[in-house]
Order: structure tokens, then sequence, then C-alpha cells
């Protein structure tokens, strides 16, 4: 596994995270859709690679490669082509962005069967399942259906994997053997807000938020809430383990999808946002873009993720919040509207059916910007309209409901 923590380029002291488990390629730079994003003026929009060049006895190596305009640094050279050793600085510009480059083995059970459960500091544990014939890649036994092993235990739920770990903190997966959750027992989605984002009153905000909002929604393209706890001096959010890719990943690793999929996909995407902007008092996600919507692998059908974002309509306008190059203008000045949760449908189209930075695409017209995608020869005329409808610079001018959106999308089918 690899980490890259991001350092004070001073004390060098930790500021934030990332882990990729099963990562050969990582990409780092200023643009959205690089693996690592890093907003300083010193970072080109696409800097550098990471790439795994090969795997063997002796462990995997690692090479990085620059591609920023004002260089990169490994341990204090300048570089264009280089391996990457364990514990290796790179600096992103000289006195741009510090990261640490480590590779860390994924731990493996070492405990016993029967032996104790150990408290939640410890590396691994192994649960009081004793039977044989398992295959080491089985999360539970084939005889009896418990975990074979599990990292830690924290309340009921045995820890069993790390899903995911970023800035607002580590995401991992859960099993509920008590069934004191669901009711009954279940494999499920741990959130844990990381110790440095406790400390930010508005971190605390946004994790709170997304319990919140999940506790009060109820609709199939919604993840379940199940929990919400302290434990520690850590805030925890249980809900429900969504088996899928987002479309992000989704296009990075299989490539563009066809428009009908891609008009599919947001249809359903209009569906889940006509329930959220329908609410009693009608909520904006404001962070709609492909990492934030998963596929299902049973049935095809699109989840929307991350609620920390959501607003309710008619609150004080608040912190930017939204990626680029989805985000609406006047979300931008910290005025969303429900017609900003649409205008994120464009520019999620266009990376769909190109698998390119939507922002590769911006132009400016007059004193607006607009998506200029006439060139693109999978976006159908009566696509291309709808992208340029709902991307228009003034929500009034944009489709008004999800409804409306949806059905000119289901005329662009072709």
């Amino acid at each position: 596994m690899v980490t890259l923590t991001l350092l004070d380029s001073q004390h060098k002291t930790p500021l934030k995270q990332w882990c990729f488990e099963n990562s050969s390629v990582i990409r780092i730079g200023r643009a959205v859709d690089n693996h690592v994003v890093l907003n300083d003026s010193l970072v080109s929009r696409y800097h550098l690679e990471i790439k795994q060049v090969s795997a063997g006895s002796k462990g995997d190596a690692w090479q990085v490669i620059n591609q920023g305009t004002n260089g990169t640094f490994v341990n204090g050279t300048l570089i264009t082509k280089s391996t990457l050793p364990d514990n290796s600085f790179l600096e992103l510009a000289q006195g741009g962005p510090l990261l640490k480059f480590q590779l860390q083995d994924i731990p493996e059970p070492t405990a016993s069967p029967g032996q104790q459960i150990p408290p939640e500091t410890e590396k691994a544990a192994v649960s009081l399942c004793r039977h044989e014939g398992n295959s080491p890649n089985n999360i539970f036994c084939v005889h009896c259906g418990q975990p074979l092993s599990f990292i830690k235990r924290i309340r009921h739920y045995q820890i069993l994997r790390t899903l995911g770990q970023g800035g607002m903190g580590t995401t991992y997966l859960a099993w509920d053997a008590t069934g004191l959750t669901t009711g009954i027992p279940q494999l499920l989605v741990l959130k844990q807000m990381n110790a440095d984002m406790a400390r930010i009153a508005k971190a605390q905000e946004l994790f709170e938020r997304e319990a919140n909002t999940l506790k009060c929604l109820n609709y199939p393209g919604i993840p379940k809430y199940y929990d919400f706890f302290v434990e520690g001096g850590k805030k925890y959010l249980a809900m429900e383990l969504i088996h899928g890719q987002d479309l992000e990943k989704r296009v990075y690793n299989t490539g563009p999808v066809t428009p009908n999929q891609a008009i599919a996909w947001m249809i359903q995407t209009c569906d889940i946002l006509d329930y959220l902007h329908n609410q009693d008092q009608p909520l904006i996600h404001r962070d709609i873009k492909p990492a934030n919507l998963m596929v299902k692998n049973a049935n095809n059908q699109i989840v929307v993720l991350d609620f920390g974002a959501v607003k309710e309509t008619g609150t004080a306008p608040g912190t930017r919040i939204g990626a680029e190059g989805y985000c609406a203008p006047e979300q931008e000045r910290g005025q969303p509207l429900t017609q900003s949760d649409l205008y994120a449908i464009g520019p999620t189209l266009i990376f769909l059916l190109t698998g390119e930075n939507p922002l590769q695409f911006f132009r400016q017209r007059g004193r607006g910007f607009y998506f200029d995608v006439k060139n693109m020869p999978t976006i159908s005329p009566q696509l291309r309209s709808v992208i340029e409808r709902v991307t228009e610079p003034l929500p009034r001018d944009r489709y008004q409901s999800a409804k409306e959106l949806a059905k000119a999308l289901m005329s662009a089918t072709s």
C-alpha cells in the first residue's frame, strides 16, 4: 500500500494523507481529475505521475515522472524521471507542496484462533472461527459465515479492512455481528472522522450534517443511515455498503461510456435530485460529480454519495463548496440553488462521454463561460443542446427542475 502525506514545509508535520491499496499509477496535480489534488499556484494541472514498475521478491519498485512546468524534486534533487525509494520526500516545484512517499504492508492476521479479542490499538486479530479450507482471499468463512479476521473492534463493529482514507477521515468495511444496528448481522460502511479534522469546527459541522441528513432520507438511490456515535473522542457514521464503482473510477478504468448509458445514469441521478429538491425543506446536494455517483454492480442503478455538503434552500449564504468544473457560478459565490445541482449534470455528461476533465471544454463567451462540445462526435446535437442549457451561467436560463431535465435527457436518447 502506498501512503502519501502532505507535510508542512517548515515543521514537517502532517497536514493530509492519501492511501492507495491497489493502485499502480497515482497522478498528482492541480486539476480535479488527479488522484491527489493540490491547489497551489506552483503546481501544474498534471504535475507528476508515480508508477509501479515491478513487484518482485524484494517488494514493489516505484518510479516518479515529472510533468510539471516548475519541476519536481526527490529528496532535494531535481528530476525528470527517477526511482522512488520508500520514505522519499517529493517537492512539487521549489518552495511548493511537500509530500512524503511511504510503502506499507497491509496487515496480515497474527493472532491464533480462540485468542481474546484485542483492543482498537492492536494491528490485527482472528475471529473465533476454527474451520479449515478457506481461501486466503476470503473475508468470511465458507462454513459458518463468520469473519476470518478483523483489524480492530469499534463498539460492536468488527473492522475488516480500510476502504479509503482522505482529509476528512477514514472509511472502513465493518461487520455488525450482533445485528444491534439493523436487526440482522451484516456488512456496512463505518466512516471515522480523523483527529485533525475534529479540531476544525466547519469539518465537524459537515460530518454531522451528513449523518443528520441521511437519517431523515429514505430513497433507493441514497445510502441508508444506520448509526452515529462518539467513541474515544472520535465521531463515527455507520451507513449502507453499496456494492459498485463510482463513475470516475469506472471511466478511468474502462474508458468513456456510450451516450445512451450516460443519459440513463443521468436520468437516474435526476430522479434522486428530484427527491432531494422536493423535501418539505428542499435540499441541495452541492457536490454532484462522477466520484460521488456510484453505479451498483447488481442492477446498474445510480446511488448518490457524500451528503456532507447538503444545504437547505433559503438558508444564509455559506462557504463555497463544490468541485472545480462541476460547480455552478452562483454556487461558487456561496449562493447555491436547486438549479446548481442540475448544472453539474452537464459537465458530468461531458466526462462520461469523453473521459476528459470538463474544464478542457470551458470557453469564455462575453462576460460568462460555457462548455464547447460542438465538435465532440459522441455528443449528438440534441444532447449538446441539453448540456448547453443546463450549464447556462444564469439559473433562470437552465431547466428549472430535475423532472424537466430528465424529460429533456430522455428526448436526447437515440
